[in-house]
Order: C-alpha cells, then sequence, then structure tokens
C-alpha cells in the first residue's frame, strides 16, 4: 500500500509531526479515522484534501459527484438501506464492473457486501462524505428521478388506445392534462437538459415505446415508457407545441418555449407518424450551449486566418457545409456577432431561427405562405443590407440570387449539405449555377464535423489496433520515432463509462484564390479543386483530424468514423 496516511500529508507538508502525533492520540482515544481527527482538530481544512491523498494511497481515483449527473438506473443497483448504511452511491457500469463512490474505499467488508448484493465486482472511487449524502438525497430521497416516475404509474391509469381513431379532441385534451403524464413529460425534458442532451428521440414500436437522449452527437436510450401511455404522452407534447392534438396521419412541426435552471430554453418539436406510433424528436436549443466567441470555436491558426480575412471582405460569398448536427449554425452565429455592430445592417433567413441575436433582422421561413429563402433574399435586397445570411441554398433560384447580391456589393453567409468543401463548387455548378458566377462570388468555403473529445479523467496511452492504422497509412514505427501517441478514454464516472467528454469542432477551409478561379471556370472536378487547394496550404478534414488526435483531442476512432479520404 506504501506509505500511510498521515505519512503521505507529513510529507506533502500538509500538517505537521506535532499535528499528526496529537491527531494519533485523539484517533485511539475515540476510535475514529486519522482523516476524521484531522478534520475535527483543524490541522486540515477540507475533507477533499483527506479524500486525494487517500485516493493516492490506495491507487484509486475520486470523484465530484456534485458535478456529475448519474443514471438512476445504475444508482438503483444498490438498494436504498444498503447505501445509505455504508454512505455509497453507485455511479457507472462498465461491463462486469460497478463503480461505487465512498468515503471509506479500504473497507473490504462493504465492497465484499456491495459484490455480493449487486452480482458486480466493485470498483471504489473516493468521495466526500457530504457529497454522497447530497448525492443519496437527490436520488434516494424525494427528488424524483425519471425512473422512479415511470414506475408511478398505475395499470388502470386511463389511456388513449390506438383503436380508438374517432376519439374526440376533448377527451383527448382531458387525458393529456393529468399530472402524472404531465410530471412524465416535464421530467423527459428536464433530465435532457441536465445531462445536455441535443436532441430527445421518442419512439414507438410494436411493442415498446423508448426515449433516446443525444449526448455529443451519440444516441443514449435511458428509458422505456410503460407502453399504454404513448398517445398521451405524444399528445401532452403536441399541446405544449401548439399542434394538432386529433392529427396523427401527417407530419407536424412545432416548437416549446420552457424557462428552466434560471435560463429561457427553447425545443423544436417534429412529429414523424410510423407503423406503430408517432416518433417524436425535439431539439434543444440552449443559449448556454452557443459558443459566439469567433477565438473559441476551434479553428486552427491557418484556418482562423482565413475565416477571418473572408467575413471581414466588403462582398462576397461565405459558404459553411457539413451535415445536420455538424456545427454550422454555432459558426454563422459567431460570425454574425463579431460584424454585428450599429454600422451595419445584417438581414437573416432562417428555417428555423434557433437563436435570437440582439441587433440582427432575423427572419423565419414560412414556405407554406410563400415566404421562401428566395422570396426572403428579393426582399432584402430592397432593404439596404450589408450582410444577408441565408439559413440554406436548396435550389437553383436561392443560388442565383445569393449569388448576384455577392457580386452586387454584399457579404453573403450561407450553407450546404456537401462532404467537404472542394464538392461545394461542383454542388453549385449541379444546381445549375454558371461556373464564371460560381468563381466569381464565393470567397471561402469552410466544411466542418464535429469530433468527440477523450475524456481527461480517464485519458490514457494505448497502441491502436493494426487494421485501424492500415486505414488512415500510419506506420506505427514511424510514429514511434517521431515521440507521438495515441491516447483513448479508458471509462470513468465523469464520462458515464464513455471515454468521451465534449465534443470538439474541425474544420477544412478552403479560401477561393484566382488560380482556383480559373480551374472552376475551365470545369475542373472536384478532385482536381482539392488538389489544387492542399498545394495551396489546405489541409482536409481527415489531415486536421488526426493533428488533433496526436494532440491527445480525440481518438483514432473517432477519426476513421468523423472523416474520409
Amino acid at each position: 500500500m506504501g506509505l500511510k496516511l498521515g505519512e503521505m500529508l507529513l510529507k506533502a507538508g500538509k500538517i505537521t509531526n506535532e499535528q499528526l502525533e496529537e491527531a494519533l492520540k485523539e484517533q485511539k482515544s475515540h476510535g475514529e479515522k486519522l482523516g476524521e481527527a484531522l478534520l475535527r482538530l483543524g490541522y486540515i481544512k477540507d475533507d477533499n484534501v483527506i479524500n486525494e491523498f487517500l485516493a493516492k494511497q490506495l491507487n484509486i481515483g475520486t470523484v465530484k459527484l456534485n458535478d456529475l449527473e448519474l443514471d438512476p438506473d445504475i444508482v438503483n443497483l444498490i438498494p436504498i438501506d444498503i447505501a445509505q448504511k455504508f454512505s455509497v452511491i453507485a455511479t457507472i457500469r462498465v461491463g462486469k464492473v460497478l463503480f461505487v463512490a465512498t468515503n471509506d474505499p479500504g473497507n473490504v467488508f462493504v465492497m465484499d457486501t456491495l459484490k455480493f448484493v449487486t452480482g458486480y465486482e466493485i470498483q471504489p472511487v473516493m468521495s466526500s462524505k457530504e457529497a454522497i449524502g447530497d448525492a443519496l438525497d437527490k436520488y434516494y430521497g424525494t427528488t424524483e428521478s425519471l425512473s422512479e416516475i415511470v414506475d408511478e404509474f398505475s395499470e388502470d391509469l386511463e389511456v388513449i388506445e390506438e383503436e380508438e381513431e374517432d376519439v374526440s379532441e376533448s377527451e383527448l385534451q382531458k387525458a393529456v392534462q393529468d399530472k402524472p403524464i404531465v410530471k412524465l413529460v416535464n421530467s423527459i425534458i428536464l433530465n435532457a437538459i441536465k445531462i445536455k442532451a441535443s436532441d430527445i428521440h421518442m419512439e414507438i414500436y410494436e411493442k415498446r415505446f423508448r426515449v433516446r437522449y443525444r449526448v455529443d452527437g451519440v444516441l443514449r436510450e435511458v428509458s422505456h415508457l410503460p407502453y399504454g401511455l404513448r398517445f398521451a404522452v405524444v399528445s401532452r407534447i403536441k399541446i405544449l407545441a401548439k399542434l394538432n392534438i386529433s392529427e396523427r396521419r401527417m407530419p407536424q412541426d412545432g416548437r416549446i418555449k420552457i424557462h428552466a435552471f434560471g435560463r429561457s430554453i427553447d425545443l423544436r418539436v417534429s412529429i414523424l407518424p410510423c407503423i406503430f406510433g408517432e416518433k417524436i424528436v425535439m431539439r434543444l436549443l440552449d443559449p448556454e450551449s452557443l459558443m459566439l466567441d469567433m477565438s473559441k470555436l476551434g479553428f486552427p491558426p491557418h484556418a482562423q486566418k482565413s475565416f477571418d480575412k473572408a467575413i471581414h471582405m466588403p462582398f462576397g460569398m461565405i459558404l459553411v457545409t457539413g451535415p445536420t448536427g455538424s456545427g454550422k449554425t454555432t459558426t454563422l452565429y459567431s460570425a454574425m456577432q463579431s460584424l454585428n455592430t450599429p454600422d451595419v445592417n445584417i438581414m437573416t433567413a432562417e428555417d428555423p431561427v434557433e437563436f435570437n441575436l440582439d441587433g440582427i433582422n432575423q427572419v423565419q421561413m414560412h414556405s407554406e405562405i410563400g415566404l421562401t429563402f428566395s422570396a426572403a433574399l428579393r426582399s432584402f435586397l430592397r432593404q439596404d443590407p450589408n450582410i444577408i445570411l441565408v439559413g440554406e441554398i436548396r435550389d437553383a433560384e436561392t443560388a442565383d440570387i445569393a449569388v448576384k447580391a455577392a457580386l452586387t456589393g454584399h457579404l453573403v453567409f450561407s450553407t450546404l449539405h456537401t462532404n467537404d468543401a472542394p464538392s461545394t463548387i461542383t454542388r453549385l455548378i449541379d444546381m445549375g449555377l454558371p461556373p464564371f458566377l460560381a468563381a466569381s462570388a464565393v470567397r471561402l468555403i469552410v466544411a466542418q464535423r464535429l469530433l468527440r473529445r477523450v475524456c481527461k479523467d480517464c485519458k490514457e496511452e494505448y497502441t491502436p489496433e493494426p487494421e485501424q492504422l492500415e486505414i488512415l497509412g500510419i506506420d506505427l514505427e514511424e510514429v514511434k520515432e517521431k515521440g507521438l501517441k495515441f491516447y483513448h478514454g479508458r471509462g470513468c464516472p465523469t464520462c458515464s463509462g464513455t471515454g468521451y467528454k465534449g465534443r470538439i469542432a474541425l474544420f477544412e477551409a478552403m479560401p477561393i484564390t484566382k488560380e482556383l478561379q480559373k480551374l472552376i471556370i475551365e470545369g475542373a472536378s472536384a478532385l482536381e479543386i482539392e488538389e489544387l487547394a492542399s498545394q495551396q496550404g489546405m489541409k482536409t478534414l481527415r489531415q486536421e483530424a488526426i493533428d488533433r488526435m496526436f494532440e491527445g483531442i480525440t481518438s483514432i476512432e473517432q477519426v476513421i468514423t468523423e472523416t474520409t479520404d
């Protein structure tokens, strides 16, 4: 076990010899632990110091329970009476191992009891007694978890069955106002906000009704709701989103605005009829998650320089490309905010308007009444704009108007769904835009992705599989000679056992130089455009991802799954 706790604290200068001797006497006379004696005597002021040194002594990790949102199903693996008796709480489960927070990790009897009760191998992690007490109150006490709320529903709860196609709207309204349904829906939304989920998925299958959250770009199954509640829950969400609750055959879209945890949060609701019921996806638009500081977006220096230069040009077009959920909106909003000054007229056409930006004129598209991107753009040009943002170029008409606006003294921002920067030009030409217009108008194209970050608390060096290295064309020996290393997360309470915590943006910035303009006008392919751009200094998404991998920010798995050659 190495040094004893008292010796470690003495060596670190936390206590003196006299204080240690006095604490040891007190420990014997009161029958308490040394750490408790030191705290009671005031020689150590913070119990976190004791926890830290105990963890070092026993070679285990520490956990800050106040910073974590635990899975109630994992917590409940330890019965409440056992958890309270021994002051322990389950944090995460990784395979056959259950991580348990305790302030007495050396107690073999407690660890053996937990192993017997749960059927798992027990891995203790150090936490303060106070933090464990707060967590016990939170997860076993009066605060109800999603699992507990689901368990409250009785079998005789009146719900709307599938066969009742002719049920009246008044009956639906009555069913979804029941307090248990209201409480359940509120809990689903609040739990998603707590764990910083970006989306909530509610899906009805033949015999089950499940809820999934998307966290850091990955879907996690969090609960199975009672199957008999499916129509009542869907109808409740429709009411909140001001949708037609009696319509179950057509897709519907709406919004819910809520106030939670001291801030306003918008939920964008999409409802799609499937064969066994309606699927709901709610996107959480949390102002706290919007990063509007250009310097913190994650641009590498060379790409940041190109982006800053382009957005400060008096006219021209800047395109941001990538799949849904790749962070395009954040990049565009950050650019808008950096250009938002009293002497500039900024107008945006969005579908939907995700966040409100003070000082910027934002217009929500309504295609059902003819307010499309192209219609909005025509009106914008009569509103004396300096900067225009078009949410997405979806058709030839919008592309044509946007390009002409960029050539007549306006700075235009927009997005396209393409895989990389070079293929964006060919996509515009495929839409019917003449090559000479595309070459003249576009100033910069940025392709982006979001990569998951390796968890800092459980990050460790390792050697990837040979197949993974082969996919990326990496020679292991050459990497070792250069002193480069690979990292991954082994899984810990902080990252809920996933090995990842948070995400980082990845950018491929391609300025349209005169040489590239000439190539575009000549009708070059995306591959030819990429080759010339690379010669001029552009780094592809994969190259950027590999750089982040060797910086220890992301893993080789993320590089392979999120980028291509």
